[in-house]
């Protein structure tokens, strides 16, 4: 039998080690569901689905904020779209997070590049790389920031800089002079702002290296990246990866903020197609997502993708959504929908060290000092007991992660938890 742990530990000092430097400028709070995001991919109209997405508990869309589509003639900036969006957004208590990106046929010129992933080659615009287009990006940039001071918006320089979406192939040199060029620009329209980025795909050593030295944190209030890996990985993977950019924060930042910058997850998921994840994991990884990146400190969480893109089952953009194209709901849906319902108001306090790594069992409080256990497993389905206080045990609620409420088995002062891949939560005595 496992030596069972007392789930009565302390664990104040662990909800302090969430830290104020979570809490910069207008990034949420590492407290569910302040920080549980989703892509999108839709600017006017759809309102049906952002009633789903607000009734589900997401508190953050992520969406493209397109340069070629708003400045269509030099100097003149159509925002009708974004302003319909965010006054629907707005209207259902969502907050954006709006990715300043892609390039514009009036200040640089086509290119061909290959896509990396299915080896096509294709024209493009090419990404702002001259003085002239720098420059007009980052005017263009210090306009929206303008147009909406004090709307909540999160701001992010690019998307994926370090692959395909920098044209005609990946600069880091390039990128960062557009990025400090527009953070340079933001800020000086709006010294409030919040600005994240680099928003890499994956963890580009060198590429966040050289983008660091160059004084890029100077000007940022976080550090985005998109955490994606073989599918094979669980979320929980990432831990490594974050406690090493963190050290290379740390050692790049700017003297006193130092430990203040928060790494943010701003894009990530696992797609159903035949060679990705079954409905069922993709559910258990999208609130597994969340909960493990809490334990990292990472107080923001955007799930990619909100709708499947299509009905191809062996098209990989075609299945990653939580929701089918005509909005029926995949089991990610309603275990997101179940896990922002029971936490809501909790922090993640800390992870209950068991003997084997595999198992997961977190504890999360609210301020009126209740106590949730969230339990998981990584691997095979098996039970798991922790010790309990004895007047503690008649108080025990169980809810499954599909939403279906259970009563814990307890025994001599022990409750035994069946631990599957799909956490569950059982609330606690005060």
């Amino acid at each position: 039998m496992r030596d069972p742990r007392c789930i009565w530990l302390a664990f104040a000092s662990a909800m302090i080690a969430l830290s104020g430097s979570a809490v910069r400028a207008g990034i949420p709070e590492p407290a569910i569901p302040a920080g549980v995001g989703v892509n999108i991919h839709f600017v006017t109209g759809h309102e049906k689905d952002l009633d789903l997405i607000a009734a589900a508990g997401f508190k953050f869309i992520r969406m493209d904020f397109g340069w070629g589509g708003i400045e269509r003639k030099k100097g003149e900036y159509d925002w009708a779209g974004y302003d319909e969006l965010l006054a629907n957004l707005e209207k259902r208590r969502l907050r954006a997070l709006f990715i300043l990106d892609y390039s514009n046929e009036l200040y640089e010129e086509m290119v061909t590049s290959k896509n990396p992933i299915s080896g096509e080659m294709s024209k493009h615009t090419a990404s702002p790389q001259h003085p002239e287009s720098v420059a007009a990006f980052a005017r263009w940039a210090a306009a929206a920031a303008a147009r909406y001071r004090g709307r909540d918006v999160i701001w992010e320089i690019w998307n994926e800089p370090n692959i395909q979406f920098w044209a005609p192939k990946p600069d880091v040199t390039q990128y960062t002079a557009l990025a400090l060029a527009a953070c340079r620009a933001v800020r000086r329209e709006d010294p409030k702002a919040t600005i994240i980025g680099p928003a890499t795909s994956g963890f580009p050593w060198e590429f966040l290296e050289s983008f660091f030295q160059a004084g890029a944190l100077e000007f940022l209030d976080g550090v985005s990246v998109h955490p994606y890996r073989d599918y094979r990985q669980g979320p929980e993977t990432a831990a490594k990866d974050y406690v090493r950019l963190r050290e290379m924060i740390d050692r790049h930042a700017p003297a006193g903020r130092k430990g203040r910058l928060p790494i943010l997850s701003g894009e990530w998921g696992y797609a159903t197609h035949d060679k990705g994840v079954s409905p069922e994991t993709q559910a258990a990884f999208a609130v597994r997502q969340q909960l493990s990146n809490l334990l990292c400190r990472v107080p923001l969480s955007i799930w990619y993708d909100w709708k499947d893109d299509g009905t191809d089952k062996t098209e990989r953009e075609h299945n990653f959504g939580t929701v089918t194209p005509d909005l029926r709901p995949k089991p990610a849906y309603e275990a997101l929908k179940v896990f922002t319902r029971e936490l809501a108001g909790y922090h993640v306090a800390e992870r209950l060290p068991l003997p084997d790594q595999a198992e997961f069992m977190v504890v999360c409080t609210n301020n009126a000092g209740v106590k949730k256990l969230v339990a998981w497993t990584t691997g095979q389905p098996r039970s798991s007991k922790l010790r309990v206080a004895a007047s503690g045990e008649q108080a025990l609620r169980g809810m499954s992660g599909k939403g279906d409420a259970f009563q814990p088995v307890t025994e001599g002062g022990q409750l035994s938890v069946e631990l599957e891949a799909l956490p569950q939560y059982i609330t606690l005595a005060e």
